[in-house]
C-alpha cells in the first residue's frame, strides 16, 4: 500500500487535505491522487471515504479529528472494517503502529513547534513506525531537509502551505509531498 501511495505522490505531489464536504466536492474533481480527511464524524465518514474511492483516489483518515473516535484501538480498528478508507493520519505513535499492523498505510503528523519537538520528531522519523512522517508547518525548507536526512520513510510537509512557492521550496527540500488545505493549490 505505502508503494501505491508513493506511485499516486510521484504522478502529483499535492495532496487534498479536506476540511469540509464543500471541500471535498473540490478535492474530487483535483488531480489530487491523495485526499488528507480532516473532518467528520462517526455516522458519515464511511459515506465520505467511499465518495472518495469512487473517484479513485487514496482516501487517508486523520483519525484523531474524527469526531466519535477515541485515541483507542477500537477506532483504527474501525476505521479498518467499516470503512474503505485506505489509511490513517494520527499525531499518537500507538495508533500509528496499530493501524501498520492491520495493514493500513501510516501517516504520522508531527507539529514542529521548537527544538525539543524537533528532536521528538527525529526520533520518529528516524524509526520505522508509520509508513510517511508529516513535518508541519511545511514551510521550514532548512528543517524539512534536516528531516529527510534523518528519515527512513519519506516524509509530507503540511500546515502553512499558502502558495506555489511554498510547495516548489519543501518538494525542492527533499519532501515527497505537501498536503494543504488551500484549494486552489490541489490544481497547480
Amino acid at each position: 500500500m505505502q508503494e501505491q501511495m508513493q506511485e499516486r505522490l510521484l504522478d502529483f505531489p499535492v495532496i487534498a487535505a479536506v476540511k469540509s464536504m464543500e471541500g471535498l466536492k473540490r478535492a474530487l474533481v483535483s488531480p489530487s491522487r491523495v485526499v488528507f480527511v480532516l473532518f467528520g464524524d462517526l455516522c458519515n465518514i464511511s459515506k465520505i471515504v467511499e465518495q472518495i474511492k469512487s473517484t479513485d483516489k487514496l482516501a487517508i483518515v486523520h483519525i484523531d479529528l474524527i469526531d466519535g473516535l477515541a485515541p483507542r484501538e477500537i477506532s483504527v480498528r474501525f476505521v479498518k472494517t467499516d470503512t474503505e478508507a485506505d489509511g490513517i493520519i494520527s499525531t499518537r505513535s500507538q495508533l500509528v503502529s496499530c493501524a501498520k499492523k492491520m495493514g493500513l498505510i501510516t501517516v504520522e503528523r508531527h507539529f514542529l513547534l521548537d527544538s525539543m519537538s524537533l528532536a521528538n520528531a527525529e526520533k520518529h522519523i528516524a524509526s520505522d513506525g508509520a509508513d510517511f512522517n508529516e513535518i508541519l508547518p511545511g514551510v521550514m525548507p532548512k528543517i524539512i531537509s534536516r528531516c529527510v536526512k534523518k528519515a527512513n520513510t519519506p516524509i509530507i510537509a503540511g500546515g502553512m502551505i499558502l502558495d506555489k512557492e511554498d510547495i516548489v521550496a519543501a518538494l525542492g527540500a527533499g519532501a515527497t509531498a505537501v498536503s494543504t488545505t488551500k484549494e486552489s493549490l490541489w490544481f497547480e
